[in-house]
């Protein structure tokens, strides 16, 4: 089975039929991040057409101030849900520096929910990656998932002594940084993802579809001198042992431990 770690399938419109449909014909498990709560709310409806789809909630760092003043109503839906993302900090896309304080309030609300709630959470970093990374520590969260990191190596090199997971996805297949970035991931921290359908049309102008999941998976193998068929391992087996023992995601580790 192929992961998806981080991926928007709200997002697809006219185009999410095709989308399931390609999940199940491909065999991906898919995890679906919200960037708020209707967009949440839409996951719950899409989660429940396909097991290969689990829904998270989160506030991405772009939502942060419409919901920095509305944090009991958030708190009803981390909750619910059985893992928690997209959230994170965005200090390089987002200009204005006056939201930068309602990012962290959100950031350091949902760090707090995953501590006590034991969940995984899937991290945005862009241009704050140090400062997550403190933020990691302090809340001793014990199971990240950064997102797309593009940041120093140096604070890659923290996260992994921290024991972050990372995502590798489809701006491998263009961008000799990331390129870099995919080198020095550690094979037991290794993650797959699209973030499509927005991720590949960022890139490349068109809409990225599921099975580009493969494209990532070949290109790791070439820049790491391995094989497809060894990647996938890598990466099933890597989120199985990041779900080992949470009681939020029992059915998830059976779905993925099936031959």
């Amino acid at each position: 089975m192929l992961i998806d770690a981080h991926v928007h399938l709200d997002k697809y419109g006219d185009l999410l039929d095709h989308a399931l449909r390609e999940i199940e014909r491909e065999n991906i498990f898919t995890v679906a991040t919200a960037m708020d709560v209707p967009s949440y709310q839409d996951l719950q409806e899409i989660g429940r057409r396909s097991a290969l789809v689990l829904p998270t909630f989160g506030i991405h760092p772009r939502r942060a101030p419409q919901y920095v003043d509305r944090l009991r109503e958030l708190g009803r839906y981390i909750e619910m849900s059985p893992a928690i993302g997209e959230i994170g900090l965005d200090f390089h896309w987002v200009k204005d520096s006056s939201e930068y304080p309602a990012q962290l309030k959100i950031l350091e609300y949902f760090f707090a929910a995953a501590r006590e709630q034991k969940k995984i959470v899937n991290l945005h970093t862009k241009g704050g990656e140090k400062a997550i990374l403190e933020r990691l520590e302090r809340y001793d969260v014990a199971r990240p998932i950064i997102h797309w990191y593009s940041g120093p190596l140096d604070i890659l090199r923290a996260l992994v002594q921290f024991g972050a997971y990372f995502t590798i996805g489809v701006e491998v297949l263009y961008s000799e940084s990331i390129q870099t970035i995919a080198r020095e991931i550690p094979d037991h921290l290794l993650l797959t993802e699209t973030d499509n359908p927005g991720g590949l049309k960022w890139l490349k102008g068109i809409v990225g579809m599921p099975s580009e999941i493969r494209k990532v998976i070949d290109e790791l193998a070439r820049i790491r001198s391995s094989t497809p068929e060894s990647m996938s391992r890598i990466v099933h087996a890597n989120f199985l042992k990041l779900i080992q023992d949470d009681p939020w995601l029992q059915q998830v580790r059976t779905l993925l431990s099936q031959p």
